[in-house]
């Protein structure tokens, strides 16, 4: 087995033996005041959809889930409480979460965790062996992946390349020699590849005709990366 994914394209001799080895109620649109209509949202599950509508001296109109209330500092309704008013801003209070809102600004979802910044660093830690090893995904589906610095290409098996929904019939075709004759490969660019938290898309690989207990990451991945290994830690970041 080493000696066959030795001969595949890309493939480096310590990776192909690792893996031989592991291979053992109030109705909307109401007027409120001064000529202000509602505009009203559909309730968003597990939060709260508010617009702030107008304003009466220290009195918010606020609509709340698509019901309108009249309310004072200090005052809550279903979770939602007017703090204060700083300046023509009114500060609204849910969950521990204090969410600013002028006049006639898009509703907010109160209760929504702010979107987490897209990830743009993988750290991984050799194990036995002294190989970098890290879960992902292709494609969406889950895979085990093998670094493998001296692969040309992410190379799998084709029985991962079925199960990932890899189409293989547009597939460029190739020829490798192992140390029993040739075998064929296809060339295919998978649609994304999720290592950790960073995902990437359009991606180069290669897909052999053995099942291979690990996809290898090659450099179509790993080019795209800027690495740093410090010891048994190794650090992928987005360039």
């Amino acid at each position: 087995m080493a000696a066959e994914l030795q001969q595949l394209p890309g493939v480096s001799a310590d990776r192909a033996a690792a893996c031989a080895a592991a291979s053992a109620g109030r109705t909307p649109g109401r007027m409120l005041a001064a000529g202000l209509t509602l505009a009203l949202a559909a309730t968003v599950a597990h939060a709260q959809l508010v617009v702030l509508s107008g304003r009466m001296g220290e009195r918010a109109l606020l609509v709340v889930d698509g019901q309108p209330y009249t309310m004072n500092v200090g005052q809550s309704v279903g979770g939602v409480k007017l703090l204060r008013w700083n300046g023509e801003v009114a500060e609204v209070e849910r969950g521990g979460r204090v969410y600013p809102m002028r006049v006639g600004e898009t509703p907010v979802q109160l209760g929504v965790a702010p979107p987490r910044a897209a990830a743009r660093e993988i750290v991984l830690h050799a194990g036995s062996g002294g190989h970098f090893t890290a879960g992902g995904s292709i494609n969406g589906k889950q895979v085990r992946f093998m670094v493998d610095t001296g692969a040309t290409l992410v190379s799998l098996g084709k029985d991962d390349a079925d199960r990932l929904g890899v189409d293989l019939g547009n597939a460029r075709r190739g020829t490798t020699q192992t140390a029993n004759g040739p075998v064929p490969v296809w060339l295919v660019t998978l649609t994304s590849v999720r290592v950790g938290e960073v995902e990437l898309a359009n991606v180069g690989a290669a897909v052999v005709p053995q099942p291979m207990p690990m996809v290898l990451l090659g450099n179509s991945f790993l080019s795209r990366l800027q690495m740093k290994r410090e010891n048994d830690t190794m650090r992928l970041e987005l360039r």
